[in-house]
């Protein structure tokens, strides 16, 4: 039972590293956000299929279910186009550093949707957050879109992270990404029709590596990723597994200072506000965590 454990333990870290690797991908992909995140979820959903053939998966769901999962899938689309766009247009540190806002973002929209009470210290964290991006803003403000795009990505990132947190209550993680991928391919697919003047030869013209790097990230960050961290959570807590997730921007900023060294190169002010906003995600989680356990006590 133990080493069953501790393998789940690794496997955890294995997809936290693999979601910090997204950000590295996205950076070595040459093609822009939107025909990245259509060809990022049109492959996802070919390779779910897949798997739902082969392991002889039941997807029939209710249509109210199904709207509400296409609704999400949206959600999610526009969460990849953003954060693809904040690499774009800034780095994969901006990128990251802004992504670690989710859960201020979350601490906002959960009260909400699961209709409880703010809780004090989640106002006093959502104002250091603000601190934290307020430093990196004011030394980086050549990145100011790169910056606008990464918060928009994280609200959109926590607003799809609480309405998946409900799904997971009714529906398995395969049934949940499938309808989400389709419609997030749907959603583009007419977004390219009706904005950017239709499909074209060139746009299903990839370079070999492109094509290498997409499937990888469609594949392993994206199908793989998204069942295996549902599986990861029958053995640990949902709190670990989030707590855990926090080290996402982490990996991915020390990948990108190793890979990209020049492009990466940031001034003091960006690492202090980064740190702020990061490690205040850290203590929300570790009080969090404390609450629950009085909770379960009482």
């Amino acid at each position: 039972m133990q080493n069953a454990k501790l393998k789940n333990y690794l496997h955890l870290h294995f997809l936290v590293f693999i979601a910090g690797f997204t950000a590295i991908l996205g950076e070595l992909i040459s093609i822009s956000a939107v025909p990245l995140v259509w060809f990022r979820m049109a492959m996802a959903s070919i390779l779910i299929f897949i798997y739902i053939k082969v392991a002889k998966v039941d997807i029939k769901i209710s249509p109210k279910a199904m709207i509400k999962l296409f609704i999400a899938g949206i959600i999610i689309a526009l969460h990849w186009i953003t954060f693809f766009g904040a690499i774009e247009e800034a780095n994969v540190s901006i990128a990251l550093a802004m992504f670690s806002t989710g859960a201020f973002f979350a601490s906002i929209i959960e009260p909400i949707v699961f209709k409880r009470n703010i809780i004090w210290y989640e106002i006093v964290f959502g104002i250091l957050v603000i601190i934290g991006i307020f430093l990196i803003t004011q030394s980086e403000i050549r990145y100011v879109k790169g910056i606008i795009l990464g918060i928009s990505s994280a609200f959109l990132s926590s607003l799809f992270a609480v309405l998946n947190g409900k799904f997971l209550q009714r529906h398995s993680a395969t049934v949940i990404s499938f309808y989400e991928f389709i419609s997030g391919v749907a959603f583009i697919t007419i977004f390219i029709m009706l904005f950017s003047g239709g499909f074209s030869f060139e746009f299903f013209k990839l370079s070999s590596s492109d094509f290498v790097y997409l499937f990888i990230l469609a594949s392993v960050c994206s199908a793989y990723a998204f069942i295996a961290a549902v599986h990861v959570m029958k053995v640990i807590s949902p709190y670990t597994v989030v707590l855990s997730y926090n080290l996402e921007p982490v990996y991915g900023i020390i990948l990108a200072i190793i890979l990209f060294p020049e492009k990466e190169k940031m001034s003091a002010n960006f690492y202090y506000g980064a740190i702020i906003i990061l490690a205040t995600v850290m203590l929300n989680g570790l009080l969090k965590n404390k609450r629950l356990l009085k909770r379960k006590r009482s």
